[in-house]
């Protein structure tokens, strides 16, 4: 990362600048997890997931909820990545692990399953056993946010995560997933400060809308697709079916390389 993307003394967690600051310092992605999960850069953010670890609902009254930044999951070398919008109150907020623990979580990890870039169809805690095959699935947004809202300004302040996330995957990376409009909408900004040249007008997103972004900085050319969100209001109304989400993902699959199960 560029050393000197933000210099000065190292500002402390509730400020705005924390992410900007050590994002770009990070050398790997298991030091990029570890400063997400100290972020509190965000006031309404910071608040919301500690009330909602505070007052928990019934069916997970013994769970010691996570309550931080969920960082990104999956392996350092993936050549796909899934971006979604933001953990869930209680899903990543309580599991601690990226569409772990609730209904959206479900849905895609039985899709990539059945692709075959999953060992399991299911993900409950951390220590579940769940394995990802070239895939790393992270969000524009690392807490959980109240109505599932992140506002304007958390989502900027977040970014650079999502940018140095990218930015050290990008030596394998070919494919990227937007899950939603969101996903969508936070992705593009990021590919075009890294350099990636981005259609003008910017491409509407849409289940199945597809990117290609010329190769640059002597990486190859990265796939961008569109995908409606695994959300219950989504799922439930058949706007996005489980054959819809598995062929788009095989589809993926397919251009990044990947050997499902490998």
């Amino acid at each position: 990362m560029d050393e000197t993307a933000a210099a000065g003394p190292p500002p402390p967690s509730s400020d705005a600048g924390f992410p900007a600051y050590h994002a770009a310092r990070c050398g790997g992605l298991a030091e990029l997890d570890a400063q997400v999960a100290r972020c509190r850069a965000c006031p309404r953010l910071v608040d919301w997931r500690e009330e909602v670890a505070a007052n928990r609902r019934a069916a997970f009254r013994d769970w010691d909820y996570w309550a931080k930044p969920v960082p990104g999951f999956g392996p350092p070398d993936a050549s796909l990545a899934v971006v979604g919008l933001a953990p869930a109150a209680h899903g990543g907020n309580r599991t601690g692990r990226m569409f772990t623990g609730d209904a959206s979580g479900d849905f895609l990890f039985a899709a990539l399953h059945e692709v075959g870039l999953a060992s399991q169809p299911t993900a409950t805690h951390r220590g579940d056993g769940l394995e990802l095959y070239g895939v790393r699935v992270t969000a524009p947004v690392h807490c959980a946010p109240p109505e599932n809202k992140p506002t304007p300004s958390e989502r900027n302040t977040c970014r650079p995560w999502l940018a140095a996330e990218l930015a050290l995957l990008r030596p394998h990376l070919r494919v990227i997933v937007a899950l939603g409009a969101f996903g969508w909408q936070a992705l593009l900004p990021v590919l075009a400060e890294a350099g990636l040249t981005i259609p003008r007008p910017r491409p509407a997103f849409g289940h199945g809308a597809e990117l290609v972004l010329p190769a640059a900085d002597g990486h190859e050319e990265l796939r961008v697709l569109g995908s409606y969100h695994p959300s219950q209001r989504n799922t439930f109304t058949g706007r996005l079916t489980s054959a819809m989400l598995v062929e788009l993902l095989t589809h993926a699959a397919e251009l990044a390389g990947l050997t499902p199960g490998k």
